[in-house]
């Protein structure tokens, strides 16, 4: 069922709900524009919108403009200083920012206009940031770069700096994910087909392990289950999902994996019903799949969106049996939100 859709003012490209359970009808998502010319520019914003499925509700809160947006992410705590949900950017200035969010008045009412101000930000380089993610204490972030590089940045009174940064693939780095877990790893992938995982207790952070076999084109995604602590999942841009144990790496649990008809260039785990993810398949659509131990199989597809399928989320708080999700491709600029059938 289809609850809204909106056209955004520029290229979409993420949308995350916050999962706070107080904000958890907050929508936020993210655009991607290069304004051609002598002097090429990369602008871009992130929109907030208020969201309620049972009421048909998609309803724009504000636009924050800014440079063009590779990813953005909520915290999944909240800010130490002042218990405000966070969300973090990353952008093609090479910049990492954070805003905090005000989601409801001193009365508990609603949700309030120019809720969403700046609180910090740092050039991280030279080169684009094009992946971040929090690890699960909110108070660090691993950014994937441009330049093969991958940065650990940490948060502490409002400001960013940077621990941790190494040269971890030859190519673009599209994924660099800490291990819920064990927060002390980064999985990254990267487009020179690699899939590796580093310890940053060391530094330079110390590389356990990398794959260069099992993907066949760029690596868009990891994602560890939140529910169990042995299985992570990897997309890629050669179409195919594949599930891995943590504790034997060398191959992929099911060797063939699954194609989902599309580069695979997010994944989101369900939030409470583990077995279950949401993937964004660039030419083929939205995919729900779901997996147990060498098992994997497609249950559900969305495709009612008109050209690249890059940003995807479930909204939290919301029943298992009914979840609500969000949806976002590029080049027409829309985002959906929708429930599945089942």
């Amino acid at each position: 069922m289809d609850v809204g859709h909106y056209i955004l003012d520029g290229n979409a490209d993420a949308v995350e709900f916050c999962p706070h359970e107080s904000c958890s009808d907050v929508l936020a998502a993210s655009t991607y524009v290069l304004q051609e010319g002598d002097e090429p520019r990369r602008s871009g914003s992130i929109s907030l919108f208020n969201v309620n499925a049972d009421a048909g509700l998609l309803e724009l809160i504000q636009t924050v403009e800014t440079a063009g947006i590779f990813d953005v992410k909520w915290s999944p705590r909240l800010s130490s200083d002042s218990s405000l949900p966070l969300l973090a950017q990353a952008d093609a200035d090479g910049y990492v920012r954070i805003y905090s969010l005000q989601c409801r008045g001193s009365d508990g009412s609603q949700i309030k206009e120019n809720c969403l101000s700046e609180v910090c930000g740092q050039m991280i380089s030279s080169s684009m940031c094009l992946y971040i993610d929090w690890n699960p204490s909110g108070n660090a972030m691993a950014v994937g770069r441009s330049d093969g590089s991958v940065s650990v940045v940490s948060l502490d009174e409002s400001r960013l700096s940077i621990r941790h940064d190494w040269k971890a693939h030859d190519f673009e780095v599209w994924a660099a994910s800490f291990d819920i877990q064990q927060p002390t790893l980064v999985y990254t992938g990267s487009d020179d087909c690699k899939f590796a995982c580093w310890d940053i207790r060391d530094d330079p952070s110390k590389l356990v392990f990398q794959n260069s076999k099992a993907h066949k084109m760029g690596v868009c995604c990891v994602a560890k289950s939140p529910g169990d602590s042995n299985t992570l999942l990897t997309g890629s841009y050669d179409e195919h999902l594949r599930i891995w144990d943590v504790r034997s790496m060398s191959k992929p649990v099911v060797e063939s994996s699954i194609c989902l008809g599309g580069g695979i260039w997010r994944i989101k785990h369900h939030p409470s019903r583990t077995g279950r993810a949401l993937a964004a398949c660039m030419h083929n659509g939205f995919a729900i799949v779901r997996f147990e131990s060498d098992k994997i199989e497609v249950v559900e597809t969305y495709n009612k969106h008109g050209s690249l399928a890059y940003g995807a989320d479930w909204q939290r708080g919301t029943s298992p049996n009914l979840p609500v999700i969000a949806t976002c491709s590029f080049y027409d600029r829309l985002l959906r939100v929708w429930t599945p059938k089942q």
